[in-house]
């Protein structure tokens, strides 16, 4: 929790600013970041070796009933759950958080979070992009992205490490999370399977895995036993892409590649360990995730539903959605850091959008763009704090107002990716990462 050096003395708030030096005109000299770069290389440890996981809670999951309650606020605000302490000081988490709340040193809180969309699939580009969509875009279409994903975008700039996929999207594709103009290249690796099923195996893909590499013969010959692919649902959720080729490549690099093949044998992890993250479909996503990060896949997708709670939403969190985030999210973070992975993986936990402060006539609470929560932990950040305030009801930020744009800027200066780095579009067009006014929250980094 105390602040990071470098062994020459050197914070971690003044690598920020080299991230950000373009942007905020900070102007370092030559030498100034030569400096810098000589004292991370000194340390062991660069930005490139740092992995995004983003735990995707479509629908919106209610922040005012989870890691941002309200317990002063009138009783058609503050809602049916008491806080409890957590293993921080001062920080308290839903009653129904009970693991994670013991995991609240490994990451921290940005309760000063909002945007202005308030609709399913809009919000969900905004969040997984940073760009706010055009008049013109169609959250039915599969990808729907007018701009690059946070994972495509990374998966361009860095490429893969090894064989291993850059970008895996699971257990399915979010029609949000393609690379657009990109090209197939940046779109995700989808596993298009539950890792909790029995006998989880990628579909269209992988083989046994016991069957060993050498009998798959010639890649001539192995790309005529995945003819079937061109007809999967792969296709269909990549339909963008602009040749068959790549995703040739990439089953070929699958089947071959031991290190790919261990690190979906979810199967080898122990009983104990399975049981901990909980034997459901997030709780093994998470497990998954890290096997894949562990493995060198640089960004990990994890597309979880449910969370669009109008109805019964207390029921509905305390029941059914809760229990599963507990054990999911604590034990990822809580294995993390076991691993000594923690500090080389970025772990971001997010809805589209928050929830209604004031409880509505179903007991549930609708969509509310003007004020949310992210939980985000790792890579290189500080952690076990709560940056920003949401005012006494939730209602809008405070202080220290950040949206989508500034959390895109803070995934790629994390990852050693310069927020000012342009993509031109076919017609070559200029694209920044990072929206006109992006901003590393630096408070997570100081």
């Amino acid at each position: 929790m105390g602040r990071s050096r470098f062994c020459d003395g050197v914070r971690r708030r003044d690598m920020l600013t080299i991230g950000a030096a373009g942007m905020f005109g900070a102007g370092l000299s030559m030498p100034q970041m030569l400096q810098l770069q000589a004292a991370a290389a000194e340390q062991g440890k660069s930005t490139d070796d740092i992995s995004l996981i983003i735990l995707f809670l479509q629908g919106g999951i209610s922040t005012i009933d989870t890691w941002d309650m309200k317990p002063n606020a009138p009783a058609e605000f503050r809602g049916e759950f008491d806080p409890i302490a957590t293993s921080v000081p001062g920080i308290q988490l839903c009653e129904h958080l009970p693991h994670l709340a013991q995991q609240m040193d490994k990451f921290s809180l940005v309760r000063s979070f909002a945007h202005r969309n308030s609709s399913h699939g809009h919000a969900d580009h905004f969040i997984l992009t940073g760009y706010h969509p055009t008049p013109a875009f169609d959250s039915k279409l599969k990808p729907n992205n007018e701009k690059p994903s946070h994972g495509s975008v990374i998966a361009k700039k860095l490429g893969p490490r090894g064989s291993v996929p850059a970008y895996v999207a699971l257990p399915k594709m979010h029609n949000s999370g393609g690379g657009a103009f990109l090209g197939s290249d940046a779109d995700p690796f989808t596993v298009a399977a539950d890792p909790n099923t029995p006998n989880f195996a990628v579909r269209d893909l992988a083989p046994p895995l016991t069957v060993p590499a050498s009998r798959l013969g010639h890649r001539r010959d192995l790309l005529a036993t995945v003819d079937r692919y061109q007809s999967s649902a792969e296709v269909a959720a990549n339909q963008s892409a602009r040749a068959l080729s790549t995703f040739q490549q990439r089953a070929f690099d699958l089947m071959t590649s031991p290190e790919t093949k261990r690190a979906f044998d979810i199967g080898d992890e122990s009983k104990k360990l399975r049981d901990e993250y909980g034997r459901h479909t997030l709780g093994q996503s998470c497990l998954m995730a890290r096997r894949l990060v562990e493995a060198g896949v640089r960004c990990v997708l994890v597309h979880h539903s449910d969370w669009d709670t109008h109805n019964d939403n207390f029921h509905m969190l305390k029941n059914r959605l809760l229990p599963k985030l507990d054990t999911g999210m604590s034990t990822l973070f809580r294995d993390l850091s076991d691993r000594g992975m923690l500090e080389n993986t970025f772990v971001l936990v997010t809805g589209e959008f928050g929830r209604t402060p004031r409880i509505n006539k179903d007991a549930g609470r609708d969509h509310w763009g003007p004020s949310t929560s992210l939980a985000m932990g790792g890579g290189g950040m500080t952690n076990g704090i709560v940056v920003g305030d949401s005012g006494p009801r939730a209602e809008r930020p405070v202080t220290n107002p950040y949206g989508p744009k500034d959390l895109a800027a803070t995934i790629y200066h994390s990852l050693g990716i310069s927020p000012e780095t342009i993509f031109h579009t076919p017609e070559g067009r200029p694209m920044p990462i990072v929206p006109h006014g992006g901003k590393v929250i630096g408070e997570l980094f100081s």
